[in-house]
């Protein structure tokens, strides 16, 4: 027992994550096309959360050998609210026949989520707009449309 709040370390490191992560809320675009509703949660999620994940990753390495966990299992315990808030965005342009419903995957709808994590903890830094750009027009629509 960690203290009288948390029993175990990973349900404190979870809450305190989460806490962090919810001060980093995310706001649904709904533009009305897809394109620009994607390159706004990537432009929201580049902000300050992608740092504090890069970092956060770095220092969870004792965390994660110790609970015999992965990352991917602590983002799929922390992404659930903002998954839905991804879902919503690509069910709306399938609903407006802006994208192939029958072409996207769990994978393919994290793709350019993945791909912005990805730069962010490989580079320590924000991704460049014309990146988080280059990413939706050339790697993401193209494969659900």
């Amino acid at each position: 027992v960690v203290n009288r709040h948390w029993p175990t370390k990973d349900l404190l490191v979870r809450d305190a994550i989460g806490r962090v992560s919810d001060s980093f809320p995310l706001t649904d675009p709904d533009t009305g096309a897809l394109r620009e509703d994607t390159i706004g949660l990537l432009e929201q999620l580049n902000g300050a959360f992608t740092m504090f994940a890069a970092a956060m990753t770095a220092q969870l390495a004792a965390y994660f050998e110790e609970t015999e966990t992965t990352p991917a299992d602590l983002r799929a315990s922390l992404i659930d609210e903002r998954w839905t808030l991804i879902e919503s965005v690509t069910q709306r342009a399938v609903e407006r026949g802006q994208i192939d419903g029958t072409k996207l995957t769990p994978r393919i709808t994290r793709l350019p989520y993945d791909l912005l994590r990805h730069q962010a903890l490989m580079d320590m830094k924000p991704m460049p707009s014309q990146d988080i750009q280059e990413i939706v027009d050339t790697i993401y629509l193209p494969l659900i449309t």
